[in-house]
């Protein structure tokens, strides 16, 4: 595989990685009571978030000028592992036998595709 292809491929992983991450600071809002709309919407933690989103739309905009866009798909299904992480580390939430085994399908899709490819 080229170097360049890597490059681009680690830069759609980072735009996952910071969308993921965006999406734990919107829960976080979420979970708070504000007093009004505006605060609710226009606070500290939602404006990151989607500032972050943004972010990880330009990174994932560079990386699709490079990487083919079936390798695209499947570094975006890595953010079903971030996610998992988040809500295990941050939220505590349990992880259940259907969860484990989305995940797992997820795995042998991403290595069906870097096998196969």
């Amino acid at each position: 595989m080229d170097l360049t292809v890597v490059k681009y491929a680690c830069i759609s992983l980072i735009g996952v990685l910071i969308s993921a991450i965006s999406q734990v600071l919107l829960k976080k809002s979420a979970m708070k009571n504000y007093d009004s709309a505006i605060q609710e919407y226009l606070n500290l933690f939602v404006i990151l978030a989607y500032a972050m989103f943004a972010g990880a739309t330009l990174l994932s905009i560079t990386a699709y000028q490079k990487i083919p866009l079936s390798m695209g798909a499947v570094m975006e299904t890595t953010g079903y592992f971030y996610v998992t992480f988040f809500g295990i580390t941050v939220f505590k939430e349990k992880v259940n036998i259907r969860r484990l085994l989305a995940l797992g399908m997820i795995v042998t899709g991403i290595l069906i595709y870097a096998i196969c490819g």
